[in-house]
């Protein structure tokens, strides 16, 4: 994907060693300070838990963290149901990061790391890795019965058909993340370069919409997949 301008390009010209870092893997790390600099931040106005016994109704960042942190709660809660606050912390962690560097995508002069297929497997690859952990953590090596179906002349075709399933969830996590973002900020792209004054505006009202809802259904589907997986209603 071709960008007319981009900062880190004009970085790299004045760094020339940053050209061996391809372009997203920088914005990801970019990402990735951000939001670490932000949790400190928190843990820092937050202070100890003595004194958050009565939480300050002014808003603050602290505040918005605990309201996210109920959010992602009450999400794991409905979807993987008891014990889902073990969960949160990776529920929690896929939404914050897809959604800032969805959101990066809407500054002028960056790309969005999630709009590279590379960044978007990577998360997808994670979130396979991550409830199949889950599971075999919580049925043992009786999860292999899982893939094995209900009964014992159907083990073959049942093998088959559940790897190829578990095989592809990575990948469509990752195309359908990737394929919005890219689209979205293409559109934004011609639409700004066209007419940089008033007309990218619903573009960008749109693209933080997209950006949103991406982000939730990413991590939606992860929560799904760990219900899935350490569920014992098989």
């Amino acid at each position: 994907m071709g960008h007319s301008f981009t900062w880190l390009s004009s970085l790299r010209s004045a760094v020339p060693v940053l050209h061996a870092v391809p372009e997203h893997a920088i914005t990801s790390m970019l990402v990735t300070l951000l939001l670490i600099g932000l949790a400190l931040v928190v843990r820092l106005r937050m202070g100890r838990p003595e004194d958050c016994v009565v939480p300050d109704e002014r808003l603050s960042v602290g505040l918005i963290a605990q309201y996210f942190v109920e959010a992602m709660s009450s999400l794991a809660e409905g979807v993987i149901g008891h014990g889902a606050a073990r969960y949160v912390p990776l529920l929690g962690s896929f939404f914050v990061f897809i959604l800032v560097s969805n959101l990066l995508g809407l500054i002028p002069g960056f790309v969005p790391p999630t709009s590279s297929f590379s960044i978007t497997l990577g998360l997808g690859v994670i979130s396979f890795v991550a409830y199949h952990f889950y599971g075999l953590r919580e049925h043992g090596p009786r999860y292999i019965r899982q893939f094995l179906g209900p009964v014992i002349w159907l083990v073959p075709l049942m093998l088959v058909v559940e790897v190829f399933s578990h095989a592809f969830r990575p990948i469509s996590l990752a195309i359908r993340l990737f394929a919005n973002l890219f689209a979205d900020h293409t559109v934004l792209e011609l639409f700004t370069g066209l007419v940089p004054v008033v007309v990218p505006v619903p573009f960008y009202i749109l693209g933080a919409f997209v950006s949103v809802i991406q982000a939730f259904v990413f991590t939606m589907l992860t929560a799904i997949y760990i219900a899935l997986a350490v569920s014992h209603e098989h």
